[in-house]
């Protein structure tokens, strides 16, 4: 049986990379981090040795909210659990000294001096004198919190985020107290792309974003589903395609502080971008989402799903292909599952491998399809055209 390019997929290789971006050394790869910097060049030793000539690109990233200590939240002597019952909110002034006060609900008595509890809809009010305000948050399936890196600026007083069954219980509350931090501080640094080149001129961009959100302070967050395994599947689909139908690759910074790493990048090039956010489960299809002058890149992605076997559904991809969508190119951007993104769940044993190869296989596909080269396609389902 002749060998295609796509029978050189390996979801073994790509299972390896997403265990390495998610390991302890880089440390959740938050923008303008240490272990941001360690994934980075990492992951630039890795495109050099597929013969890519490698390149970075720098950016200003204002504000980024850093918890540099764990926070303590305290509810008449019993300690809440950082991460699973309460975190500090994202619009949290920086408190790094505990207070301690009783309870009041917002609008329902004098705040001085009190922590106040927000009814769930309720805007966040201006409290004056008040020690800090105490908000509603869903946690996920696996009842942890979710981190959050881009969104309203921070306001005067700390805030803390409850899950809805403590929340409700001081919401009831008729007495008891409340002693608590939020050691959270804004930080300017400096996110940093990764190019990579291949000597042939390229016919499409690969992009997917290496950042995560970042360890806090005693809870590791790995960042394997988002977006190690799009790094993942970026990284195999590069390497394959190498000698055949060499791509660009962007690795992109920042996106997790708004899409910045590709916001600064989509003014400097003119390549059709196919962006991978997540390829952690497959479920029932991947979602893909298309902007820009996408039609014949559209096409030749519905192509390369039946080829390969691949059900594609339309649906949001909110990442960095709308970056590139807005910057006037051909821009399609794949997802597929990410359970417990954004929190100490999203572990490396949750990236189905199978789900590696499938979207790695559609990427690979898609871009021999549109650059006119798919003699080298196998299919799963027997259209040979």
């Amino acid at each position: 049986m002749t060998t295609t390019v796509l029978d050189q997929i390996s979801g073994k290789r790509m299972a390896a990379t997403v265990a390495a971006l998610a390991g302890d050394a880089f440390a959740g790869r938050r923008v303008g981090s240490n272990g941001g910097a360690a994934a980075r060049n990492w992951l630039a030793e890795r495109l050099a040795a597929a013969g890519a000539t490698v390149s970075f690109t720098t950016f200003p990233v204002a504000a980024v909210p850093e918890v540099y200590e764990r926070p303590t939240l305290v509810w008449s002597g019993r300690q809440l659990v950082f991460g699973r019952e309460f975190a500090v909110h994202l619009t949290s002034a920086d408190q790094p000294q505990m207070r301690r006060g009783g309870l009041v609900v917002a609008g329902r008595g004098d705040p001085a001096g009190r922590w106040v509890v927000v009814p769930p809809g309720t805007p966040v009010p201006d409290s004056q004198g008040a020690l800090g305000h105490l908000v509603a948050r869903n946690v996920d399936a696996d009842g942890w919190q979710y981190t959050m890196l881009a969104g309203p600026a921070a306001g005067a007083l700390p805030v803390l985020a409850l899950d809805t069954e403590a929340h409700s219980a001081m919401l009831g509350a008729t007495e008891g107290w409340v002693a608590g931090n939020a050691p959270v501080r804004r930080i300017d640094v400096t996110g940093t792309n990764v190019h990579a080149r291949w000597p042939d001129s390229a016919a499409i961009l690969l992009t997917a974003h290496y950042d995560g959100v970042g360890d806090l302070p005693g809870l590791r967050q790995p960042a394997a589903a988002d977006n190690a395994s799009g790094v993942a599947v970026v990284l195999e689909a590069a390497r394959v395609l190498a000698g055949v139908l060499p791509v660009e690759v962007a690795l992109l910074d920042g996106e997790e502080v708004g899409a910045l790493g590709s916001a600064h990048h989509a003014p400097h090039t003119d390549r059709p971008v196919i962006n991978v956010d997540g390829a952690g489960h497959l479920n029932e299809a991947v979602a893909v989402e298309a902007g820009g002058p996408a039609h014949r890149l559209l096409a030749a992605l519905d192509q390369a799903g039946r080829h390969v076997g691949v059900p594609l559904v339309a649906g949001p991809v909110a990442s960095d292909n709308r970056r590139y969508a807005a910057a006037g190119l051909a821009a399609v951007g794949v997802g597929a599952g990410m359970a417990g993104y954004h929190s100490p769940a999203d572990t490396p044993d949750r990236v189905d491998p199978d789900t590696l190869v499938a979207v790695a296989r559609l990427v690979v596909a898609t871009v021999l399809l549109a650059g006119g080269r798919d003699a080298s396609l196998s299919s799963l389902i027997g259209d040979r055209r």
